[in-house]
Parts: structure tokens; C-alpha cells; sequence
């Protein structure tokens, strides 16, 4: 278990904040840290089986620059084969690795499909009810 911690430590760039105190962690810190513990309770390394993250609003309370570290730490793990299902309001939190969309309003489904067809201006000022402007920056999109 030692030796698991300590590799996913490495995973999510957090082995510097192995012996500091929670409390003492900024909020984007304690972000890194808590998907480091679903990590190590995911998948062994080694084992064949894909490590997996269900990720609920990851950024909310984040300022700026943690918000951008958190959105690297998911992008790497992405590429590293970490399965994320990621549930956001914010587009920007969506790593360029994701290649499938699931929109919903009310409770309900109204489109599934590949990301580039549904993060679109109209599909989202669709989704949102109001208009949506869009840009795209290092495989990040980005809406207001």
C-alpha cells in the first residue's frame, strides 16, 4: 500500500505535500490529494484494469492558477489511460483527451454524442438557454 501511495503521490505531482497537513493545504492542493486517494483505491498499477475518476465540478472554489493545475493533472492522467467521467458546468474543465459529450438539463439527457459535433456555440447556447460564445486554446475549450 506504501509503495502504491507513493507512486500515485508521483502520478498527481503532490509527493512534496506527502507529510503536510491538510489543513495546511491550499484548496487546489487538497484537489490533487483527494483524486490521489481515489487513485490508490481505484486499480493497482500493473494489473491490466483501467484506473477510473468520477470527478464532480472539480474546479469549483478554485482560483485561476490551481483551476489550470487541475486541468494539466487531468489531462495527464488522461493520457497515462485514466478513465474520467466528469460532470461540469465549467467547458474549460473538459481535457482535450475526452472525446465523448453527455449534455443535460433538468435531470434529463438531451444529446450525447462526440465532443467536437456538441461543444458548439449553438449546441451549448442550446443547453444553457442564453448565448454562448466559444474558443478553443490548446485543445481547451472555453465559453462565456
Amino acid at each position: 500500500m506504501q509503495a502504491r501511495a507513493d507512486e500515485v503521490l508521483q502520478q498527481v505531482d503532490a509527493v512534496a505535500l506527502a507529510n503536510k497537513p491538510v489543513g495546511e493545504m491550499s484548496a487546489g492542493q487538497q484537489r490533487r490529494i483527494m483524486i490521489g486517494r481515489a487513485l490508490v483505491g481505484s486499480s493497482s498499477a500493473g494489473d491490466g484494469s483501467t484506473q477510473m475518476l468520477l470527478l464532480d465540478e472539480p474546479s469549483n472554489a478554485l482560483d485561476l492558477a490551481a483551476q489550470a493545475e487541475l486541468r494539466n493533472l487531468l489531462r495527464r492522467l488522461a493520457q497515462q489511460g485514466t478513465g474520467i467521467l466528469l460532470i461540469t458546468h465549467h467547458i474549460a474543465d473538459i481535457p482535450p483527451e475526452i472525446d465523448r459529450v453527455l449534455m443535460m438539463r433538468e435531470g434529463r439527457i438531451i444529446a450525447d454524442g462526440p465532443k467536437a459535433e456538441l461543444l458548439t456555440a449553438p449546441k451549448l447556447s442550446e443547453l444553457f438557454q442564453t448565448e454562448v460564445q466559444l474558443t478553443e486554446k490548446d485543445g481547451f475549450h472555453h465559453a462565456w
